[in-house]
């Protein structure tokens, strides 16, 4: 049975990063004429951008199939255009309510409007957490130098052989630090406090380091340079002193949230850290029937853009065949 004559979907797709976008490539080439939200611009809590995190990314050198690199918007409008090639449907609007006790389940949009649909692929992602200063986002919007993700651009020429900075203190930016000093002259970890919060193989992993310098008791207070970082001011929390550092490269290593404050109250499980819970952990299966999540919206370890991409694939996969035991064709 065809249920779109009586306006229901059969897959709708909320999200347009990597995960989102595949997924919609897979569903559309599966002929389950899918519907993607791609989501409308926002600056707060932090930015969020329809394409996700690789907005945000000025050169992306890791991504199979592009030898010569390519930045993370082109990437994102490559990704767009393939899925419309086979006629995905791309609707710039969130979805800011669902109801999945209903079948076929709610969504809501902005607009207040409701879509109706059989199966729903979740890929909303999540945002990384800035500190919210103006220049740390000119320059994150502009390729200026300050990045949320070192995996992502620590191995970019403009970063070797330079002095960088960190932001944050638990596994996440010792993580970031040790990578970063596989290219660069001198990383230097700026905490708040005077200790640090990562476990303590973490901890000394990057202490022993001679690359590590650390900077204790200091936040950043502004982001100098014109069109690139030249240093970061610090201020002092318990003297209040300003002084600037020197750097070519500042990364934001104070976590990520996930895209998730739609959800609330829609009976979907989250696990300790707030990322959605998979049934099953290879698959993309939620706890409600119908229901389906990939990309970094339920994966807080790897968080990048082919892991998403192949999330995407692996949902579109499992909706598709949901959708066949269901008698949905």
């Amino acid at each position: 049975m065809n249920d779109q004559t009586n306006n229901v979907e059969r897959v709708t797709i909320i999200g347009s990063g990597p995960a989102g976008w595949t997924a919609a490539i897979y569903a559309a080439r599966a002929s389950l004429n899918p519907i993607v939200y791609e989501g409308l611009p926002k600056q707060t809590p932090s930015i969020q951008l329809p394409g996700g995190q690789l907005m945000l990314t000025t050169e992306v050198e890791n991504y199979p199939g592009f030898p010569e690199g390519v930045t993370g918007p082109d990437m994102m409008a490559q990704f767009k255009k393939q899925a419309q090639r086979f006629d995905t449907r791309v609707v710039m609007q969130d979805i800011v309510r669902c109801d999945f006790s209903k079948r076929p389940f709610e969504l809501h949009t902005a607009d207040n409007k409701i879509v109706r649909s059989h199966a729903v692929i979740i890929a909303t992602g999540a945002s990384a957490n800035w500190m919210g200063l103006e220049n740390e986002m000119r320059f994150a919007q502009s390729g200026g130098g300050v990045s949320a993700c070192a995996v992502c651009d620590g191995a970019l020429p403009v970063f070797r052989d330079q002095p960088l900075a960190v932001v944050g203190g638990g596994d996440t930016a010792m993580e970031e630090t040790a990578y970063l000093t596989k290219f660069a002259s001198k990383v230097y970890v700026i905490h708040r406090r005077d200790e640090l919060r990562a476990s303590k193989v973490m901890q000394q992993r990057v202490l022993d380091n001679p690359k590590v310098e650390m900077v204790w008791d200091s936040v950043v207070s502004d982001v100098l340079g014109d069109d690139k970082i030249t240093a970061v001011q610090l201020k002092n929390v318990k003297t209040n002193e300003l002084s600037d550092l020197p750097v070519k490269g500042l990364f934001i290593a104070i976590g990520h949230t996930p895209n998730t404050q739609f959800l609330t109250d829609s009976g979907l499980q989250f696990d300790d850290t707030g990322y959605l819970k998979l049934k099953e952990g290879f698959r993309t299966l939620t706890n409600i029937d119908g229901v389906f999540a990939a990309g970094d919206v339920s994966d807080s370890t790897y968080r990048q853009a082919i892991t998403a991409a192949g999330m995407g694939c692996k949902a579109a996969i499992d909706a598709e065949r949901w959708l066949a035991d269901q008698g949905i064709d």
